[in-house]
């Protein structure tokens, strides 16, 4: 779940043992299971309703907490946010996925008291040649991101990886809402953009556990809140595509700890 930009700058960045590092390999796993679980069930038809349900009940099977149901009001246990959908779409039962759609999931959990955070956003059925392209730079704007999780590195690294290779294919990167820290909170310093701004940034060093989300706009990065309070929609109503992992910095480079290996079979 994406933080709003220039809400993190007061908060602490809290290195992680690696022992906690572990447990928060473990969260990430339950979540990285239910993603892969979720990419092979949708399918036109179904309502994002049944999806969150589906996403909790895994869950609670794995005897841990949805993080993001009643965090801060958040009504679900998932985010669902379809084409010009940002981020923190609420599921409904009036809602159901249709051909043609392009579905962004970002889920989390809470797990012996560490949290697990990733998203990714699945084709519904045969998608444009358009959408399919959307997907594919922001994924790989994922990768090149995580490539600079490196000691010594600065976030900027981070920001600057994934801002100019979507700007490269003619993209845009939301400014309005950020990756950011994670461990024993949800939302932890540092702030992760996806874009570069003035400024000195955090280095990063090893035992940092951070968050990262590239929330990328077909059209303008710019968006706004719909009366809910919570869905995020491009200003044009073009598609926007959304993927996150949750990254340790380990002497041996990034510990990508949300991957997805064990799980897809896509």
């Amino acid at each position: 779940m994406t933080c709003a930009g220039g809400n993190q700058a007061a908060k602490p960045i809290l290195v992680k043992t690696p022992d906690e590092i572990l447990l928060m390999q473990e969260a990430n796993q339950i979540v990285a299971e239910t993603l892969s679980m979720l990419l092979d069930v949708v399918e036109p038809g179904l309502t994002t309703f049944e999806l969150d349900r589906m996403a909790e009940d895994l869950c609670h099977r794995r005897k841990c907490v949805p993080a993001f149901k009643g965090y801060h009001g958040f009504p679900s246990s998932l985010c669902v946010s379809i084409n010009e959908e940002v981020v923190h779409g609420i599921p409904t039962r009036k809602r159901k996925l249709r051909k043609g759609d392009i579905l962004s999931v970002d889920f989390g959990v809470c797990h012996k008291g560490f949290y697990g955070d990733s998203a990714i956003t699945i084709p519904v059925g045969k998608i444009s040649s358009s959408c399919h392209k959307l997907l594919k730079v922001t994924d790989e704007s994922l990768q090149l991101a995580i490539e600079q999780v490196v000691i010594g590195n600065r976030i900027s690294d981070i920001s600057n990886a994934v801002q100019q290779h979507v700007e490269k294919h003619g993209y845009s990167v939301v400014r309005q809402f950020v990756g950011h820290g994670i461990g024993a909170s949800l939302h932890e310093g540092p702030e992760v953009p996806n874009y570069v701004s003035r400024g000195q940034t955090p280095r990063l060093i090893e035992g940092m556990v951070i968050a990262i989300e590239p929330m990328v706009n077909i059209g303008t990065h710019k968006v706004k809140v719909l009366r809910d309070g919570w869905t995020v929609i491009t200003a044009d109503r073009k598609p926007s595509a959304h993927f996150e992992h949750s990254i340790a910095v380990t002497k041996d480079g990034p510990l990508v700890l949300s991957n997805r290996d064990n799980f897809s079979k896509h």
